[in-house]
């Protein structure tokens, strides 16, 4: 299990939030542009109040045939989302992932946000890894 610290993770990483009236669409679009697969709906004070995620969109919009023009997040996030401390090890958040069944988890330092890890994170080192490796066997295949 990966002993990474979330701050490591979440380093330099843009953050993305909105306000819980925003629009499904909005919402949509703005996690689309960024590529992201959630975004953390927050307080006009800057404190955590929800998530939204790609599988809410599926889940609890289109599924239920809401409208995402019209639809605000409030009805449809994930309200007062789990959230871990940034000194925790990538191991500790993924193992709630795990256990809750969500990708995604908000990082917090006094109720309020400060990046985000998923599931695709512990991926990071490995996936590179995994590239070498794969470029390593080509040579040896042009090789032969």
């Amino acid at each position: 299990m990966s002993q990474r610290s979330i701050r490591d993770i979440i380093q330099g990483q843009a953050l993305f939030t909105t306000r819980a009236d925003t629009t499904v669409r909005d919402a949509c679009c703005r996690m689309a542009e960024a590529r992201v697969g959630a975004i953390l709906v927050v307080e006009p004070s800057g404190l955590l109040k929800g998530i939204f995620t790609e599988r809410d969109a599926l889940n609890r919009v289109l599924a239920r045939s809401l409208d995402p023009d019209t639809t605000p997040l409030s009805q449809v996030m994930t309200p007062d989302p789990r959230s871990v401390d940034a000194e925790h090890p990538l191991g500790y958040a993924l193992h709630l992932m795990h256990i809750g069944g969500y990708r995604h988890m908000p990082v917090t330092e006094d109720g309020r946000p400060i990046g985000m890890v998923s599931v695709r994170d512990a991926l990071g080192t490995e996936i590179v890894t995994f590239e070498r490796e794969l470029e390593d066997f080509e040579k040896i295949a042009v090789a032969l």
